[in-house]
């Protein structure tokens, strides 16, 4: 991915990572168009940085494609489509009152993305060095045992993000999976002020140095990942479960 020069659509950028990215891509050099719920929030943000803005709901198949529509009609040149939107909850799956809410995840963090990029997916191949970035998870690869279904749908993403990238192999879309740790954002209460998650800004900061020196990157791993991210392939899996779940039985 080159680090400026795009047109860049960031549906959930509102907040956390995806607003954190925003600010600094737009700073790089790029035009970017956030996307987000709730009108309001979107009409600050305009105000405050210059964004380009578009009201989505990735739960909403109709939104998806309206929002699609908006953001071709004003920038035709749209070349990076971010699938930054998702929530994070806990589970207790002892019993069946946990299914509303995992349903609610699979919605948000597997149907969301699989719409935007169906949404996008025809358009990126007519643009000249055109990426698709997915946002996934070190849960995805190390359990976290308070948020099963969230692990899981992230374990979708890395599965679904390799085999787009080999579908794609041969056209002008790069496809890229930002691999975050634990990050101080609102994605889970007290997330924000928790000092053991990565600072927000130092992780914005390291993706934005990562994308500029690994161009042609298939996953960006901040360092504060790769713990999680290479538990299993470097034979310490057990031992990593035991370190982010300690409190759970062996």
């Amino acid at each position: 991915m080159n680090i400026n020069g795009n047109t860049i659509f960031i549906p959930g950028a509102t907040s956390g990572i995806g607003l954190a990215l925003a600010v600094r891509l737009q700073a790089a050099g790029n035009t970017v168009i956030i996307g987000g719920r709730r009108a309001e929030v979107l009409e600050l943000l305009a105000a405050e940085h210059g964004f380009a803005t578009v009201a989505v709901d990735t739960t909403d198949p109709a939104s998806v494609l309206a929002a699609r529509d908006t953001v071709l009609a004003g920038h035709p040149d749209l070349n990076v489509l971010i699938a930054m939107a998702g929530i994070m909850t806990g589970e207790d799956m002892r019993s069946e009152s946990f299914l509303a809410g995992a349903e609610r995840l699979v919605e948000t963090n597997i149907n969301g993305p699989l719409r935007l990029v169906a949404a996008f997916i025809e358009h990126l191949q007519t643009r000249p060095d055109a990426v698709i970035m997915t946002v996934s998870s070190g849960l995805a690869h190390t359990p976290l045992a308070n948020t099963p279904t969230y692990n899981g749908t992230k374990a979708f993403i890395h599965r679904f993000s390799e085999g787009l990238r080999l579908q794609l192999a041969g056209t002008s879309v790069q496809v890229i999976e930002l691999v975050p740790p634990a990050v101080r954002t609102e994605l889970m209460p007290g997330g924000s002020v928790n000092e053991h998650y990565l600072p927000l800004d130092a992780f914005a900061d390291e993706v934005m140095a990562l994308l500029q020196a690994q161009p042609d990157a298939h996953e960006i791993l901040v360092e504060a990942v790769k713990f999680l991210r290479f538990a299993e392939t470097e034979g310490r899996y057990d031992a990593a479960v035991a370190a982010i779940n300690p409190a759970v039985p062996a």
